[in-house]
């Protein structure tokens, strides 16, 4: 199985499938093992992530690690923690402000094949509107706040719902202090429940 894997993300380092759509090239950034126990789905590498290749290396992934109160050791240790984007690229910038969506090509071609080999994942946490419209589907709230509100009803399947932890979550969270107050402690508590599993 881990030679499946890594050959299957060998074959994901060398995707070429949007190459002509991407302003700064190709260069996929995802982690994983067979051993990982949880899984961040999260939406596109930045220009922080595409120039270094280590995902969730910016202001978003250090609230995200303080989210999950994970230190960058832990966070990084693919044998317990799978990292892996709706888009596998950067997407390029949006000339309206932030950055373009991740690409739709990519999750249908490759999270069903990559979530195969992933056969320990206990929790798998879906970041920002993106993973959350992928993967939930119908069964989302109407608005992305409902939807984190109402976590535990997804984590029957498996899954659960956040808000993304970019700088424009910051407004989002003084308005919502229930996000800091009930959903943080119950998700770290299960977060390191999952990883301290054998």
């Amino acid at each position: 199985m881990a030679g499946a894997l890594e050959t299957l993300l060998c074959e994901v380092e060398n995707c070429r499938h949007c190459a002509a759509d991407l302003p700064l090239g190709p260069r996929p950034v995802v982690r994983m093992a067979p051993t990982s126990r949880l899984l961040i789905i999260g939406q596109a590498p930045g220009t922080k992530v595409h120039e270094t290749g280590i995902p969730w290396n910016d202001p978003s992934g250090n609230r995200l690690r303080d989210w999950l109160q994970l230190d960058r050791d832990r966070f990084y240790d693919p044998a317990r923690i799978a990292i892996m984007p709706m888009g596998f690229c950067y997407p390029g910038r949006n000339p309206k402000g932030g950055d373009m969506p991740p690409r739709p090509e990519c999750a249908p071609l490759w999270h069903d094949r990559l979530r195969a080999h992933l056969n320990g994942i206990k929790l798998t946490l879906l970041v920002g509107s993106y993973a959350q419209k992928y993967y939930l589907g119908r069964t989302m709230r109407k608005t992305m706040t409902e939807t984190v509100r109402d976590y535990r009803h997804y984590l029957e399947d498996g899954f659960w719902p956040l808000p993304h932890p970019s700088w424009r979550t910051t407004a989002w969270l003084k308005k919502n202090p229930w996000f800091d107050e009930d959903v943080l402690p119950d998700l770290r508590g299960r977060v390191h429940s999952v990883l301290a599993e054998a």
